[in-house]
């Protein structure tokens, strides 16, 4: 009589070989010495890589020539329990072994800037992919759920120089963004006011087109009065031609037939306008 726990499956044996069918949580019978029984741990399982003080196993160099020290996990469990329990000899032990090799061949592939910050769930991804790859090349029984870096640092040695780096990238991505800011906010003035210039002319163009249209309308319509009378309206036009250009001048009347023979007098200085006295002349006759 054996139990099989909630978290496990069991496998017998006959003779040394496995029986097809698997035996499931709870109380079994099975006949003793000439049956034995496997069991296997189905429930989601943890392995963590990396990350000890004394270890080596994070160390790992970039694809941009830096060390870098990775504690990463990987949640797996046992899909297939007879391949589990037979046809590998520690398939745990070779799930870490091929987890830090896969993590390795990645981050070998990828800037350090990757890892620490930009794309840890890609790296991750890829990481799982080529894990679960391996594993199902080798038969293990064994399903990969997920990868998860849980650290990605520098080494100690070196930590204060490269806390310095990323200060620098942090400033120059700052700069980068207010640069940015700047550049859209002139960009934005400039374009309204290259709109606001687009609209004054348009509105110039409008308003001349529009001058033009009526005094041409009017030159025609005088043109049309012209053409039925054209005496009378050269006349018009004479007579509000020199009421425009008189209208604000002296004007000396000369009658024809007066004085013939006789070169007529004309007070021109009388005519002229006199100019207002000056502040300062009038103040120097009242001092007299």
């Amino acid at each position: 009589i054996y139990t099989v726990q909630p978290d496990e499956v069991a496998v017998e044996l006959r003779f040394g070989q496995p029986k097809s069918e698997l035996s499931q949580p709870g109380l079994h019978f099975h006949w003793w010495p000439i049956e034995t029984v496997e069991t296997a741990k189905i429930s989601e399982q943890l392995v963590s890589i990396g990350g000890g003080a004394s270890s080596g196993s994070g160390l790992m160099l970039s694809g941009d020539q830096n060390i870098v020290n990775v504690q990463f996990s990987v949640a797996y469990q046992v899909s297939d329990p007879k391949a589990y329990l037979f046809d590998v000899s520690d398939p745990d032990g070779m799930l870490a072994q091929v987890a830090e090799s896969a993590m390795r061949e990645v981050v070998g592939r990828r800037p350090a800037q990757d890892i620490f910050r930009d794309d840890r769930q890609g790296i991750a991804t890829a990481v799982r992919e080529i894990i679960q790859g391996t594993l199902d090349g080798y038969k293990t029984g064994l399903q990969v759920n997920a990868v998860s870096i849980e650290d990605a640092a520098p080494p100690r040695e070196v930590a204060d120089a490269f806390d310095e780096v990323q200060r620098a990238e942090q400033d120059e991505d700052k700069f980068v963004e207010q640069a940015n800011q700047y550049s859209n906010q002139k960009l934005g003035q400039a374009r309204g006011q290259a709109a606001q210039i687009r609209e004054d002319a348009a509105a110039y163009k409008n308003r001349v087109v529009q001058e033009a249209e009526g005094e041409a309308q009017r030159f025609i319509s005088v043109y049309n009065e012209y053409a039925k009378a054209p005496d009378v309206t050269r006349k018009r036009l004479y007579l509000e031609t020199m009421e425009r250009i008189l209208k604000d001048s002296n004007k000396v009347v000369v009658e024809p037939g007066n004085g013939q023979g006789v070169l007529p007098y004309l007070p021109l200085p009388a005519l002229q306008p006199k100019a207002p006295p000056s502040p300062l002349g009038a103040a120097t006759g009242g001092n007299q």
